[in-house]
């Protein structure tokens, strides 16, 4: 497992690779992340995980300094399912460039906790919008459990001509029921 920490080692790196599967995460993980990881590891070639809490998807700066981080307990995990790469960028790293693409916010974006989130889909689609010019994937996998997430980055996908296809897969839950989610872990038992 190779970890990058700026886009030119990591460019330099898979650039010349073909059919590399990506999964964007923003860390804390559980059972869904590893599901999308074993998905992307099923693909012919490469697969590559990110993991970056994204400050311009939040609304509030308590939720984004509350999100729950496991660096460490995260790499341990993408160790042991051996992902080929792990991409760890700064803000500066992320945002430090124009992309080519414009970003392509379908009118969905603005329905369901869009409408209560406004900030969360334009951050969204702006860093996946970014990391698709860095990485240049063939697939990115993503759960269903973000299904307005899911969709609104199809479409930009689509609208912008990008040549990566989008791999859906299924809301993985915990035994209770919940979906599982990196946020669950700020929550009580009786929660």
């Amino acid at each position: 497992m190779k970890i990058f920490k700026n886009r030119y080692s990591l460019f330099k790196e898979i650039s010349s690779k073909r059919n590399l599967s990506f999964v964007p995460t923003m860390g804390g993980f559980h059972k869904g992340h590893e599901y999308l990881i074993k998905k992307a590891k099923k693909k012919i070639g490469k697969t590559i995980v990110s993991i970056y809490v994204n400050p311009k998807q939040f609304n509030s700066k308590i939720d984004f300094k509350s999100y729950p981080r496991e660096l460490n307990k995260d790499l341990k995990i993408l160790k042991k399912l051996k992902v080929d790469y792990v991409y760890l960028p700064s803000n500066k790293d992320i945002y430090g460039f124009n992309p080519k693409k414009k970003v392509f916010l379908h009118v969905f974006c603005k329905k369901l906790c869009g409408q209560f989130r406004r900030k969360h889909f334009p951050g969204v689609i702006n860093v996946i919008n970014r990391f698709l010019e860095i990485i240049k994937p063939k697939f990115i996998i993503l759960g269903k459990k973000d299904f307005q997430q899911l969709f609104l980055i199809s479409k930009h996908i689509k609208k912008r001509r990008i040549n990566s296809s989008v791999i859906s897969c299924k809301t993985i839950r915990e035994k209770n029921g919940i979906a599982c989610s990196s946020r669950n872990k700020n929550l009580s038992v009786n929660e």
